[in-house]
C-alpha cells in the first residue's frame, strides 16, 4: 500500500499520461494549420471551389483539434506547481523563461489570429483574410520551438549558473538557451514529424471518402497532398533525426546506448544496429536478433569505425562525476520505443509512395486492403510521434535535468501520495470524458465530409457565402 501511494510514482504517472495526452493535440495543430492554410491559398490563387470545401473541412478539425489543445496544455502547466514545486523553484528561473515567451508572444498571436481568421471570412478582404491562417500557422511553429527550447533544457542544461545562496539555477543568457544544439537539431525534426501526422490525417480522410466513392473531386486532390506531405515530411523526419542523434550522442551518451541496449563500448563492424532482438533485459542473455552492422556506429559518429560507449562504462563514468546510483534509464521502454518510431515512420513512407503509384495519372485504387492502409496511416502516424516522445522522455531518467537534477529530487514535498492520487483519477475521467468528446466531434465532422458549396449568380469565380461554418 506504501508503494501503491508513493508520490514520487504517482507524480510521474500523472504528468506522464497528461503529457501524453496533450501531446496527441499538439502535432495536428501544428502540421494543419498549415496545410489548411496551404488549402486556402490554392483556393485564393485559383478559385477552385474544392479549395475551399478543403478549407472549411479541415478546418473543423483543426479548431476541434486546437481547442482541446489548449485545455490540455493549461494543466499540464499547472502540475510543474502542484506535483514538481521542488523543480520549479531550482530551474524555475531558466526553464520558465521559453515557456513565458511561448505565452506571452506565440500563443497570444496563435489565439488572436485563428479567432480573426474564424470571424472575419464575410468581413475581411481575401488577401487579408488569408494572411490570418498562415500568420497562426507561423506563431504554432514559434509556439513549438519555445516549448521545444524549454525541453532541451532538460536534456542538455546551458546557459545558467547555480546562486548557492538561494540554492537554485538562474539564468545568464537567454539567446544562448534560445540556441541550445539540442533544441536546434530537435526543432525540425519534430516539425516534420507533426506534418506526417497531420498528412496521415488528411490520407486517412481522403482514403475513407474515396474508398466509399464519396466527395470525388474534393477527395482525390486531398489524397494527393497527403500522399506528397508524408513523402516529403517523412523524408525531412529522418534527415533531421539523423542530426538529432548526433547532438543526442553528445549530450546524452547513455540515450543512445540505452536505446540499442549496448552494454559494452563497441566500435566498427561490432557497433550494430539490431532490429530485433530477443533477451533479457540486462543484455546478459541474447537468445535472437537481426542486425545491422555498422550502422549504430554510423547513426551515433557518421563514420563507419566510429567507437560507442556501452551502458556499463557510461554508467562508471557517471558515478564517478555524480556519486552511487543507477544511471541508465529502462532499457527495454528505449530500446523499443526507438525502434517502433524508426519503424513506423518507415511504413507511413513506403505506404505514401506506394499511394502515389497506384493513384498516377488519375487512377483509382481497386485493392481494399490498398485503402485500409491509407485509412490508418493516421492513427499509426499518431503512435510513431507518441513512441518517439516517450523515447525522449524516458531515455532521460533517472534525470529530470540531465545531469542538475535527478526526478526524484523534483517531486513537491508536502504533497501526500493520496492527494496526488484523487488528482490522478479525477484527471484520467475528465480526460477520458473530454477523448470521447473529441474523438466524437472529429469523427462527425470526417463522416459529414465537406459541404457543398454553391456559385453566386452571375459570378463564376465568387461563392454564394465565404462564412465558414464553425
Amino acid at each position: 500500500m506504501e508503494q501503491l501511494l508513493d508520490p514520487l510514482v504517482l507524480a510521474r504517472w500523472q504528468f506522464g499520461l497528461t503529457t501524453l495526452y496533450h501531446f496527441l493535440f499538439v502535432p495536428l495543430t501544428i502540421g494543419l494549420a498549415t496545410i489548411v492554410a496551404i488549402f486556402q491559398t490554392v483556393w485564393v490563387r485559383t478559385g477552385k471551389l474544392q479549395y475551399l470545401q478543403l478549407t472549411h473541412f479541415y478546418g473543423k478539425i483543426f479548431l476541434i483539434n486546437f481547442a482541446m489543445g489548449v485545455v490540455t496544455g493549461i494543466v499540464q502547466e499547472f502540475q510543474f506547481g502542484m506535483n514538481w514545486s521542488d523543480y520549479s523553484r531550482f530551474v524555475g528561473d531558466v526553464f520558465g523563461a521559453p515557456l513565458a515567451l511561448e505565452a506571452l508572444l506565440a500563443f497570444f498571436l496563435e489565439a488572436t489570429f485563428i479567432g480573426l481568421w474564424i470571424f472575419g471570412w464575410d468581413r475581411l478582404p481575401r488577401g487579408l483574410h488569408l494572411a490570418t491562417i498562415w500568420v497562426t500557422a507561423v506563431a504554432t511553429v514559434v509556439s513549438a520551438y519555445f516549448i521545444i527550447a524549454a525541453n532541451a533544457f532538460m536534456q542538455n542544461p546551458i546557459a545558467y549558473t547555480i546562486n548557492e545562496e538561494k540554492g537554485r539555477a538562474e539564468l545568464t543568457s537567454l539567446g544562448e538557451l534560445l540556441a541550445n544544439p539540442i533544441a536546434i537539431a530537435a526543432f525540425p525534426h519534430t516539425i516534420f514529424a507533426c506534418f506526417m501526422v497531420s498528412a496521415g490525417l488528411v490520407i486517412s480522410v481522403a482514403a475513407w471518402h474515396l474508398s466509399r466513392g464519396q466527395n470525388m473531386e474534393t477527395m482525390r486532390p486531398a489524397l494527393k497532398f497527403g500522399l506528397w506531405t508524408m513523402v516529403i515530411s517523412g523524408a525531412g523526419t529522418a534527415l533531421m533525426g539523423d542530426q538529432l542523434s548526433l547532438a543526442m550522442v553528445d549530450a546524452q551518451p547513455m540515450k543512445m546506448a540505452a536505446a540499442e541496449a549496448l552494454y559494452a563500448t563497441a566500435s566498427g563492424a561490432d557497433a550494430s544496429f539490431s532490429l530485433f532482438t530477443l533477451g533479457t533485459p540486462d543484455g546478459v542473455h541474447e537468445l535472437f536478433s537481426i542486425r545491422v552492422p555498422y550502422l549504430l556506429s554510423l547513426l551515433s559518429t557518421h563514420s563507419l569505425d566510429g567507437t560507442v560507449e556501452g551502458i556499463n562504462d557510461i554508467q562508471a563514468d557517471y558515478q564517478e562525476m555524480y556519486g552511487p546510483g543507477d544511471y541508465a534509464p529502462i532499457i527495454w521502454i528505449t530500446y523499443w520505443s526507438f525502434r517502433w518510431m524508426i519503424g513506423l515512420g518507415v511504413v507511413h513512407i513506403l505506404v505514401a509512395v506506394v499511394g502515389l503509384w497506384l493513384t498516377r495519372k488519375g487512377r483509382t485504387p481497386t485493392n481494399r486492403w490498398a485503402w485500409k492502409a491509407a485509412i490508418w496511416s493516421f492513427p499509426a502516424s499518431l503512435l510513431a510521434m507518441s513512441v518517439g516522445w516517450i523515447f525522449t522522455e524516458m531515455g532521460r531518467q533517472p534525470w529530470l535535468v540531465f545531469g542538475l537534477l535527478k526526478t526524484e529530487d523534483g517531486v513537491s514535498p508536502g504533497v501526500s501520495g493520496l492527494t496526488v492520487l484523487v488528482s490522478l483519477l479525477a484527471f484520467t475521467l475528465v480526460y477520458g470524458s473530454l477523448a470521447v468528446v473529441e474523438f466524437r466531434l472529429i469523427l462527425k465532422a470526417v463522416r459529414s465530409g465537406p459541404e457543398p458549396i454553391e456559385r453566386a449568380e452571375g459570378d463564376a469565380d465568387e461563392p454564394v457565402s465565404r462564412a465558414a461554418v464553425y
